[in-house]
C-alpha cells in the first residue's frame, strides 16, 4: 500500500533526534569530576601549608611578639611590653658587633672558596673519566657524615699539642699555631670544616646543571680554540647561572647561622663563649648563650630578627652582584 503524505511525516519524525534535555542540576558524576579538577591539586599541597604554619610561620611570629616584651625565665614576673627596648639595648651590646664580626668573617672564609672549588671539581667530574659514578657518590660522604663526628674529628686535628696540622707545621720547622686563640686562626679552623662539609654538595648541584647545557656549544668553543678554562668561565658558568645564585643564597643562610662548627671548636662548649675571648663566637651562638644561659629570651628574640635582616640584606646582595658579574643585567 502505497505511503500517504501523513505517514511520511509520521516515520520522518520517528527517526528525528530526540530534544535535548532542559537544563538542570548536573548528575553527581558531573559534579565529583568538577569538584576532583578544581579542589583535589589544593588539596594535595594542603599539608605543606598546614606544616608551614605549624612549625614555621607561627613561631616566626611568636617571635617577633617575644621580641617586643620582657621575657625572662629566671623572672616570670618581670613579663611585659617594651616595644623597642630590646633591639636597642641588642644594638648597643658590644658582644652582637664582636659576634657578627666572627660570623662575616668566617663566611667570607668559607663561602667564597667553597663555591669556586665546588664549580671546578663539578667541572671535574663532568668529563669522561674512570669510576665516574663512584667519584660523584664519593664527594657527598662528607656531607652525609654527621656533622657532630667530623667536627670533634677536625678539633682534634687542629689540637694545639697532639694535632695533625701542629705536627705538620713542626715537621716542616714552623711554629706551632694555637688555633683557637686568635681570630685568625680560629675563623680559618671553622671555614676549613664548613668547606670540606659542603663542597661536594655544591659540586653535585653545579653538576647536574652543567648536564643541561648543550654539547654543542662546547664543541664549536674547540674548534674556535677556546681552551678548557675559558669554555668553563664563558659557556658552562652563564649557563648555569640559576644553580650559582641558589648556591649563593644557601650558603648565605648557611654562613650566617653557623652554630654547631664553632660551638664543638670550642674547649667549652657548653658555655657558647667561642673562646675565652669571644674570638669565634658567631651571632647563632650569642642567641643560644643570651636565651638559654642568661635566660633573656625577649633579648635573643631580637638579636634572631637582627639576624634574619642581615641575611635577607647579604642575599640580596650577592644576588645583584652576581647577575651583574655573570651578565644577567644585559640586554
Amino acid at each position: 500500500m502505497p505511503a500517504t503524505p501523513m505517514t511520511a511525516v509520521r516515520r520522518s519524525a520517528s527517526h528525528r533526534a530526540p530534544p535535548p534535555a532542559s537544563p538542570g542540576r548536573p548528575g553527581w558524576r558531573i559534579r565529583l569530576s568538577r569538584w576532583d579538577i578544581n579542589y583535589t591539586p589544593y588539596l594535595l599541597i594542603a599539608p605543606f601549608f598546614v606544616l608551614f604554619g605549624v612549625f614555621g610561620l607561627f613561631p616566626l611570629l611568636y617571635n617577633a611578639v617575644v621580641s617586643l616584651r620582657t621575657w625572662r625565665l629566671d623572672d616570670p614576673t618581670r613579663d611585659g611590653w617594651t616595644g623597642l627596648d630590646n633591639y636597642r639595648a641588642v644594638l648597643a651590646d658590644d658582644r652582637l658587633w664582636n659576634a657578627m664580626g666572627n660570623t662575616i668573617g668566617i663566611f667570607v672564609l668559607s663561602s667564597g672558596p667553597q663555591l669556586v672549588l665546588a664549580l671546578l671539581l663539578a667541572a671535574l667530574l663532568n668529563r669522561r673519566l674512570r669510576m665516574r659514578t663512584g667519584l660523584r657518590m664519593g664527594v657527598l660522604l662528607p656531607y652525609v657524615t654527621p656533622i657532630t663526628a667530623s667536627t670533634v674529628v677536625f678539633g682534634a686535628l687542629f689540637a694545639q699539642q697532639f694535632g695533625l696540622v701542629n705536627n705538620g707545621l713542626a715537621s716542616v720547622g714552623l711554629a706551632q699555631v694555637d688555633f683557637r686563640a686568635e681570630k685568625w686562626s680560629s675563623w680559618l679552623a671553622v671555614a676549613t670544616m664548613v668547606n670540606w662539609r659542603y663542597i661536594g654538595y655544591n659540586a653535585l648541584i653545579y653538576l647536574a646543571a652543567m648536564q643541561a647545557v648543550p654539547k654543542s656549544l662546547y664543541e664549536a668553543a674547540a674548534l674556535d680554540g677556546a681552551s678548557q678554562w675559558q669554555q668553563l668561565w664563558r659557556i658552562t658558568v652563564p649557563m648555569i647561572r640559576p644553580a650559582v645564585l641558589f648556591t649563593i643564597i644557601l650558603s648565605t643562610i648557611g654562613g650566617m647561622q653557623l652554630f654547631t662548627e664553632p660551638l664543638l671548636f670550642d674547649t667549652k662548649p657548653r658555655e657558647a663563649t667561642g673562646g675565652s675571648d669571644g674570638q669565634f663566637q658567631t651571632i647563632a651562638m650569642l642567641i643560644y648563650r643570651t636565651g638559654w644561659k642568661e635566660l633573656d629570651l625577649g633579648r635573643a628574640a631580637a638579636m634572631s630578627w637582627v639576624l634574619f635582616l642581615v641575611i635577607v640584606g647579604l642575599a640580596v646582595v650577592n644576588t645583584v652582584l652576581t647577575n651583574r658579574l655573570s651578565g644577567g643585567g644585559r640586554r
